[in-house]
């Protein structure tokens, strides 16, 4: 009996030592480089995130502003290249005249003059709006945007062409699969090369269809990321990595992280290897909305040279210390 227990203790500690050394970064090759920094919504105002909800008017919630951008606009993304991303995220709706609008909200009512459903109106009527019209942060006693985003939405074929070597992240904000079909011609008609800086994510059916009409197309959608994240805390120790995390984008919060087999530089070895690019969120909290890395205590959590992706709505604070 004695020496069953032994040869059974014995098998026990080869297999956590195999999977000790299958999966220890201390063993994993370091990629050198410096971190790829994305910025959401380019350079934007930023706003109370107490309780967020997906209807919630955030322009009605503004902080006191920093700077005089408006998100999604050419002159916010100009400004988030400059400050340091390598990526910017932007937020797209297709329009009754076959244009796609950069705009974040599915209605107009929140932050602009207009109002109504996003994608139920021409790219022609939305240029005439006032972006800024909306914002507050004083519960309405004052609208310093008021007036000053007047003809500043663009489209997103205005965006590729103003930024023909930029990388993009675009947000298709619908479940409506006819618009992965749409964005899919767009996309398309574009080189392989220039596709491959672009990463698409959003609703699961219209980036299901993206996957199929544009193959060589980065993708993530709520479904992917939860089979690649909870595929690989299942069975990533074994090194084989479920099909969600291959050749897609990887959101990770800063708190699941280093529960992941093989953090940092194994799993990130795995997922480059697999063609799929690592983005570091803030902590997860329970809820569907996530923040960025947006300040300098959440910077430093990090390991230290990382070299993969940093999600963050502060890229004028966060591009001059993660650079």
């Amino acid at each position: 009996m004695g020496r069953k227990l032994f040869y059974c203790a014995g098998a026990v500690a080869l297999v956590a030592a195999g999977i000790y050394l299958n999966n220890t970064s201390l063993l994993a090759e370091h990629r050198p480089g410096k971190p790829v920094l994305l910025a959401h919504r380019g350079i934007a105002q930023r706003f109370d995130e107490t309780d967020l909800k997906s209807d919630t008017c955030t322009a009605s919630r503004m902080l006191a502003p920093k700077h005089d951008y408006l998100e999604n606009t050419i002159r916010s993304m100009q400004a988030g290249f400059a400050a340091g991303a390598d990526i910017v995220e932007i937020d797209v709706h297709p329009t009754t005249d076959g244009e796609f609008a950069v705009f974040h909200d599915w209605t107009l009512d929140c932050r602009t003059d207009g109002h109504g459903v996003t994608r139920e109106h021409s790219m022609a009527e939305m240029r005439k709006l006032d972006i800024g019209y909306g914002y507050t942060a004083d519960g309405g006693k004052s609208f310093p945007f008021r007036g000053r985003g007047i003809g500043m939405m663009p489209t997103l074929a205005q965006v590729l062409s103003t930024f023909p070597d930029r990388r993009f992240l675009i947000n298709v904000k619908s479940r409506d699969p006819s618009e992965g079909e749409k964005l899919a011609a767009v996309l398309n008609g574009l080189s392989a090369a220039r596709r491959a800086e672009i990463i698409v994510y959003g609703g699961d059916e219209p980036i299901d269809v993206l996957r199929q009409l544009v193959p060589d197309l980065k993708t993530a959608s709520r479904k992917s990321l939860k089979a690649c994240l909870f595929g690989y805390i299942g069975y990533g120790w074994t090194g084989v990595l479920p099909d969600a995390c291959k050749h897609a984008m990887m959101l990770v919060p800063i708190n699941i992280a280093p529960w992941l087999w093989g953090w940092p530089d194994r799993f990130l070895n795995r997922m480059q290897d697999a063609g799929t690019e690592v983005f570091v969120l803030g902590p997860y909290r329970g809820s569907d909305f996530s923040t960025g890395i947006d300040d300098p205590a959440l910077l430093a959590r990090l390991p230290p040279d990382y070299a993969a992706g940093i999600w963050t709505n502060e890229i004028e604070a966060i591009g001059k210390l993660a650079k």
